[in-house]
């Protein structure tokens, strides 16, 4: 399914005039989130080459908060690493600095992170944010979050998209990631149970706070 299968023209296109109608010196933060799972990785990037292609240039890049994951070593000695993906298990005071100095320093080249799921750990400096990007792709599980320091997030996004998505549609693709991972399935189902399927039910609280839900391929609504 295609970029323009997934998500309506009128999207794209409002998207596109407000990319155009940036100052100098601007960045229009678009935040995407939605259930473990439900697509936003994809459509992020999709997103971002779609725009580059429209304007014929460089002009957007992802942003994950994955990249904030806190390490396997530290997740450990805090007796958190079972339950790696809940909020507790994100460095998000780092997060939204980031999110501030990218809003705040656009003539800057800032280093972000992003997260190696080869070898499940951050990877500092590993997308490179430039002055000529003018659309951040922000994606996430916890964009919209209420609790502290979360609630700190959507101030400093222009926009946030929610992909709309369903338990039993995300639940398939979290077995085959966390196999892929290197669990058996016995152990993937148990990591799905235990933190996945909960972090969504926690994520479906923050619904209403989202600027756009996007249904992917189903039609969207504000």
């Amino acid at each position: 399914m295609s970029l323009s299968e997934k998500l309506p023209v009128e999207i794209l296109q409002s998207l596109v005039e407000k990319i155009t109608s940036l100052g100098k010196d601007k960045r229009y933060l678009l935040g995407i989130t939605g259930f473990p799972a439900s697509g936003k990785s994809t459509l992020s990037l999709e997103l971002a080459q779609t725009i580059n292609q429209i304007m014929q240039n460089e002009l957007a890049i992802v942003v994950p908060m994955d990249g904030f994951h806190r390490l396997n070593a530290e997740l450990s000695a805090w007796g958190l690493w079972e339950l790696k993906g809940i909020p507790d298990s994100f460095n998000a005071d780092a997060f939204i600095e980031l999110l501030k100095a990218l809003r705040e320093q656009a003539a800057t080249t800032i280093g972000c992170p992003a997260f190696d799921r080869a070898t499940e750990e951050p990877t500092d400096n590993a997308i490179r944010v430039q002055p000529q990007h003018k659309l951040l792709i922000v994606e996430g599980n916890y964009l919209l979050l209420a609790s502290n320091p979360w609630l700190n997030i959507k101030p400093l996004l222009d926009e946030v998209w929610y992909i709309e998505s369903t338990l039993s549609e995300i639940k398939p693709r979290l077995l085959e990631r966390h196999i892929q991972g290197g669990r058996s399935a016995e152990q993937a189902k148990e990591k799905m149970n235990s933190t996945d399927l909960p972090n969504a039910k926690l994520i479906k609280t923050t619904r209403p706070m989202a600027d756009q839900i996007i249904r992917l391929g189903r039609g969207n609504s504000h």
